[in-house]
């Protein structure tokens, strides 16, 4: 089975900081570009982040440049969204998706074909 499990969401203050995991398992992570999307209640999917297969490029929307860091650890197969000055507009559920092998990033939520289960994020005071 090919997986992706997000973890790490949860409640936190306005000005804070969480850590969001996507734990891949049955594939290597490397071979794929791999993209963090949010989507809250009546709002469309929105691309985050994106780092490619390479790991060589890095890309994120412009509402958390500044604030949001994409990074994979490749010994652990898993991709991090270090999420910092958290915003109540961040409140969403995040998800974590992969391109098929070797396609680069895209902002296009479509052209993902595999998707974790998604964590929520809640930025409340």
């Amino acid at each position: 089975q090919l997986q992706l499990v997000e973890s790490g969401g949860g409640l936190v203050q306005p000005g804070g900081s969480l850590r969001l995991s996507c734990a891949a398992s049955g594939f290597t992570l490397d071979y794929y570009a791999i993209g963090w999307f949010r989507q809250a209640p009546g709002k469309e999917r929105e691309g985050v982040s994106c780092l490619s297969h390479s790991g060589r490029s890095t890309n994120y929307a412009d509402s958390v440049k500044g604030r949001f860091t994409i990074s994979r650890d490749n010994a652990k197969n898993t991709v991090y969204l270090q999420m910092n000055s958290l915003k109540p507009e961040d409140t969403a559920v995040y998800y974590c998706a992969t391109r098929r092998r070797w396609d680069p990033c895209s902002w296009y939520s479509r052209e993902y074909v595999y998707w974790g289960q998604g964590t929520q994020v809640t930025v409340s005071s």
